[in-house]
């Protein structure tokens, strides 16, 4: 953690600043001049507002309030602010390529499961990293040495260090300074703190092993149990989620519920006149949030359209969604080949259909509930190549409104606008471990 956040990034940020050790730039063309080196830290403190408060603290002006940016901050920046805010920024863009080349092996080393063949890829990786990195900012240059200092070299322990001990989550500093920060309250006596931490730390593990031992983990928690928060909804057709209030009082108007129609004659493969007859008796409504409940950590993902905002919110609409899309849509006599397709974008509306009986038309034979998200698809442009192999999106307009099933979004993502209005960025911090994955037919079956 301190290796790369608290030193290499700081001292790349030095080196782009003109203010490592009172060295120039030398032969290079690295340095930001200070204007845009300023828009840059001003648009890093601006850009947590079309962030999720899921993705982690604000991160403020990394220009003005440097000492307040912990090292949390300093990994969010680079792996995901610093690819889009330092894009076409430098004078000359081989510094921009070698920092992605860093930006992509650390994003190898924080997978949750690692390789032998990542391994050496994050190896070869940091090798040519390093070189490069002396070629660019030492320029075989005696009186540059300064700008090689032993955090360079430790760069190339990174893989070995893997290859022994495993994927870095499993040793680095964050748990450990967490842990540091839960036992802090047990320090009850300012003459004696160590014995004071030591009966804390000790009665900690009693508990936990009784706990264990006993299978009380409810009735022994020290913690207040979450409980379900009122006026909220949940079915067991969609164990995922839970629908959250505000609840809008009146129902959809006719517009809606002619979108709301499709989304169904799609599910049921009835026509738009049977869904239409089926919607007079049913109950259909409007919710501001939902929150995925698979996991301890899910998102809570909020309606623009549906509730009040906070002048200091943080916006939580923008979504990651992904759903089956017939590869030949476009060639009518050719038989479906479905492939799963992500999409980014708003989410306008939360939709609940409630169907109290029976019904003949739709091919519903009980009581059966819908959830249906109503997005505002953003249009994404064509991937940069120089950001390859990150998870990174722009798109500079946004296209057709899609209902689909409240099954199929995924995850929050994040908006860093890049400065040419009216462009954004989409970043998205799920990793491999929140994607769905089509198994295709035979795995159905």
């Amino acid at each position: 953690m301190h290796l790369i956040w608290e030193n290499l990034i700081k001292n790349l940020i030095l080196l782009w600043t003109g203010d490592f050790k009172g060295l120039d730039e030398g032969t290079g063309e690295y340095e930001l001049g200070k204007a845009i080196w300023e828009a840059i830290a001003s648009r890093t403190s601006s850009a947590s507002d079309t962030i999720p408060s899921a993705y982690g603290s604000r991160v403020p002006n990394i220009a003005k309030d440097r000492p307040n940016v912990s090292a949390e901050m300093w990994s969010f920046w680079t792996l995901y602010l610093g690819p889009v805010l330092l894009r076409r920024r430098f004078r000359s863009s081989k510094y921009y390529v070698h920092f992605i080349q860093l930006v992509c092996l650390l994003n190898i080393c924080l997978q949750f499961e690692i390789s032998d063949a990542e391994i050496e890829e994050v190896r070869v990786g940091f090798i040519a990293w390093v070189e490069r990195y002396e070629e660019l900012y030492y320029q075989y240059d005696v009186e540059r040495l300064p700008v090689c200092p032993l955090t360079i070299h430790a760069l190339l322990h990174i893989a070995p260090g893997i290859k022994f001990t495993g994927p870095v989550w499993c040793y680095w500093a964050f748990p450990m300074e967490r842990y540091c920060g839960s036992i802090q309250p047990g320090i009850r006596s300012r003459r004696f703190p160590w014995a004071s931490l030591d009966r804390y730390v000790l009665e900690k593990a009693q508990l936990t092993q009784i706990m264990a031992i006993y299978n009380v983990f409810s009735e022994l928690s020290l913690l207040e149990p979450r409980g379900e928060i009122p006026g909220s909804f949940s079915d067991p057709l969609y164990p995922s989620c839970v629908l959250l209030p505000p609840k809008s009082p009146v129902r959809p108007n006719p517009n809606q519920l002619k979108t709301i129609a499709a989304a169904l004659s799609t599910r049921t493969n009835a026509t738009m006149a049977q869904v239409n007859r089926a919607l007079q008796d049913a109950s259909v409504d409007e919710w501001g949030k939902v929150r995925r409940v698979d996991s301890d950590e899910g998102d809570t993902m909020c309606s623009c359209s549906l509730g009040t905002v906070a002048g200091d919110s943080r916006d939580a609409t923008f979504v990651r969604y992904e759903i089956l899309v017939d590869k030949y849509a476009r060639f009518k006599r050719r038989a479906p080949e479905y492939e799963l397709k992500t999409f980014y974008g708003q989410l306008t509306h939360i939709y609940r259909v409630y169907f109290p009986a029976a019904c003949v038309l739709l091919k519903i034979k009980e009581p059966t509930t819908y959830i249906f998200a109503a997005i505002r698809d953003c249009v994404l442009e064509p991937d940069d190549p120089q950001l390859l192999g990150l998870d990174i999106h722009f798109y500079s307009r946004t296209g057709q409104l899609s209902v689909v099933d409240m099954t199929s979004v995924q995850s929050l993502v994040g908006r860093v606008p890049t400065g040419t209005n009216p462009e954004w960025a989409v970043i998205d911090r799920s990793g491999s471990l929140a994607r769905a994955q089509w198994l295709g037919k035979e795995d159905e079956e």
